[in-house]
């Protein structure tokens, strides 16, 4: 029989994973301060929980998609308060290590198990079912009674191993992502400056060695210099900054072109940019060369 699945935060990648869930055949009970996003759940075929303890009391695995630390932490105070032993929550969003440590920690006093997964992909990449999982947890069991759910919303998963491991697989990940985000906006700006058509720039370099996934989903964003339809705002973005930062600078080990590319964000958000696409990083390096 198939999971009942809970979904805990219900924005951009929360609404993405439990619309694949939902055309899987799963029944999901989703979660969402917004009444707006509760409500665009229950229109797509979800149910719609006025709690996070509402949905761990009918949920066999919860999916957690959440903001930040506090919001974690309120949804662990729930969950905690109606979770049956054996509960599976699988914790998705970019957070600090310790934060996840004490949810494990918070959830197990209960008996549910908590997997640290987040994933990889953009919140475009989330509606095509292009993410990736970075699955990290010590119980093997939960894993795999986990593995039907994951799969419904995800193109690949990868059991990192022991618990936190996933998180920092993402922390590398993230730092790639903040470094070609940023140097793509200056390939295309010097493909501009060269006189080159933006068009052919995307497909040719697009198709070749000075590719990467950055300059696929967001360059095309800064050719048409359109940055309000966001699939990873730039206020969101500036949270896994600082996440990066602190866990690199805590195992010494050097970030500078992680550094570099972290001031033009720090820029954009001066700017007023926060809840634009991260893909407006080529709109500072635009306004530094006129």
């Amino acid at each position: 029989m198939r999971p009942r699945v809970g979904m805990i935060g219900l924005g951009v990648m929360g609404s993405a994973m439990s619309s694949h869930l939902l055309a899987a055949g799963f029944t999901v009970t989703g979660y969402d301060i917004d009444e707006e996003a509760l409500r665009r759940h229950a229109e797509s075929g979800g149910r719609a929980a006025a709690s996070a303890a509402e949905v761990a009391s009918g949920s066999d695995v919860i999916v957690t998609s959440l903001p930040g630390k506090a919001a974690l932490k309120d949804a662990v105070q729930g969950i905690a308060s109606t979770a049956e032993p054996g509960l599976i929550v699988v914790e998705t969003s970019t957070l600090p290590l310790d934060t996840k440590l004490r949810a494990r920690d918070a959830l197990a006093g209960c008996g549910a198990v908590l997997l640290d997964c987040p994933l990889s992909g953009t919140g475009a990449q989330a509606r095509e079912k292009d993410l990736v999982v970075y699955v990290s947890g010590d119980d093997e069991t939960a894993k795999e009674r986990a593995a039907p759910v994951l799969d419904a919303f995800s193109r690949g998963r990868h059991d990192a191993g022991r618990f936190g491991n996933g998180t920092r697989l993402k922390i590398v990940a993230n730092l790639l992502v903040a470094v070609h985000n940023v140097a793509t906006a200056e390939a295309l700006l010097l493909a501009r400056a060269a006189g080159l058509d933006p068009d052919l720039t995307l497909r040719a370099v697009g198709d070749g060695a000075g590719s990467s996934r950055m300059f696929q989903v967001r360059g095309p964003m800064m050719a048409s210099g359109d940055y309000d339809d966001a699939t990873m705002r730039l206020d969101l973005f500036a949270k896994d900054l600082e996440i990066i930062a602190a866990y690199a600078a805590g195992l010494g080990s050097p970030t500078p072109l992680f550094d570099a590319s972290a001031d033009i964000y720090k820029a954009a958000l001066a700017e007023g940019r926060g809840a634009q696409d991260t893909a407006s990083v080529y709109a500072v390096l635009e306004e530094g060369t006129t």
